[in-house]
């Protein structure tokens, strides 16, 4: 990939290239034990190496993939951070705009908050554009069944200037309410840093609040 913003996907990517150059390789993220220079590499394995990434996922890889990460994290920061900002290889389907957006925003977004909350402070840390404020709702709204599947009521979700989505079953339901990102990330089991207000029962919101979220 070039320099060029190119994808919301890409604008994310070079968003957080700068974020882990102003933060440094040893700075904490919200991916516990894992510092800014261990995410780093977790990004260029899951996307340069095909072949040992599928340890992120296969609990019996997990050692190899967990190597290559380590020997990939070794080599110089500056060096590391411009592997992450040049995205994946040139055969790489995501070299596509509209895979890129499918395979990667998420992706970019979510980790990008991991080092800016990675002190584990609750709140907002950047201006989110409108351009993505929007696509981080239509992702939300594509993928909030799958990532609230364990809650055992119904999930209402509302955000500004949007219209409400609900997900799941129960005879509860828990409402939760924040924008778009703050949303996102308690989707993706950010809960501790979100800046979401959550309503129901008592017993629905303790139970929401006891679940597991994400992939």
């Amino acid at each position: 990939m070039t320099d060029s913003p190119g994808t919301l996907a890409r604008r994310e990517r070079l968003d957080l290239c700068e974020t882990f150059e102003a933060v440094g390789p040893d700075a904490p993220t919200l991916c516990m034990p894992w510092t800014s220079r261990d995410l780093a590499a977790h990004l260029v394995v899951r996307e340069g190496r095909p072949d040992v990434a599928s340890g992120i996922w296969i609990p019996f890889l997990k050692d190899r993939t967990e190597r290559e990460q380590a020997r990939i994290a070794a080599q110089p920061w500056p060096d590391l951070v411009e592997a992450v900002r040049s995205g994946p290889p040139i055969w790489h389907p995501a070299q596509l705009p509209v895979v890129d957006n499918a395979v990667n925003l998420a992706e970019m977004v979510i980790h990008h908050e991991d080092v800016l909350r990675g002190d584990g402070t609750p709140g907002p840390r950047r201006e989110v554009s409108p351009e993505l404020d929007a696509a981080v709702w239509s992702l939300l709204t594509r993928m909030a069944r799958l990532l609230f599947r364990r809650v055992p009521s119904a999930v209402e979700l509302h955000a500004p200037r949007r219209p409400a989505t609900r997900v799941g079953s129960g005879d509860e339901t828990v409402v939760v309410t924040g924008d778009p990102l703050e949303l996102l990330l308690t989707a993706y089991g950010r809960r501790n840093v979100a800046d979401v207000e959550v309503s129901g029962t008592p017993e629905a919101v303790a139970a929401f609040e006891a679940s597991r979220f994400g992939l």
